[in-house]
């Protein structure tokens, strides 16, 4: 199945059409299941808790791309197709969009911002971003 907004990225070099394969996917899936998991654990500190929550969804975000035949090296672009793989509306992608700033602020400039309601806000989108992804293959219900 093709998206003609998708396939608008691929003409202009932002996303690669490429066939998806079922270990990825499940890999990706199971990655960003432990993850999201483990970023709810409260004894982790706050920058531990962030990595994972913005890991788990980056991991979630490929897999529904690839899921759809479709790969990209850029994350913000992982999160704002979501609305077309996955159907999510820009409340989920405007989240993950923030997160991504304060992540490469974090990486590349040693600065992250302790913000309580940001982090309950990734996880909660993360959360929707993993339930839609179960709904991609049913194999995934059992997670």
């Amino acid at each position: 199945m093709t998206f003609p907004e998708l396939e608008n990225l691929v003409r202009i070099g932002k996303l690669n059409a490429e066939p998806g394969a079922q270990t990825e996917f499940d890999g990706l899936v199971r990655s960003g299941f432990v993850r999201l998991s483990d970023a709810k654990n409260s004894e982790l500190s706050f920058e531990s808790r962030f990595d994972l929550a913005y890991n788990a969804a980056h991991s979630l975000a490929l897999a529904a791309l690839r899921w759809h035949g479709y790969r990209s090296e850029n994350r913000y672009v992982l999160f704002q197709v979501l609305p077309h793989t996955l159907g999510l509306g820009p409340e989920v992608w405007k989240v993950l969009a923030e997160c991504h700033r304060r992540r490469n602020q974090s990486e590349y400039e040693g600065i992250l911002v302790r913000d309580e309601q940001l982090l309950t806000d990734l996880i909660a989108v993360t959360e929707l971003v993993f339930a839609e992804v179960r709904q991609l293959d049913p194999l995934q219900a059992s997670l």
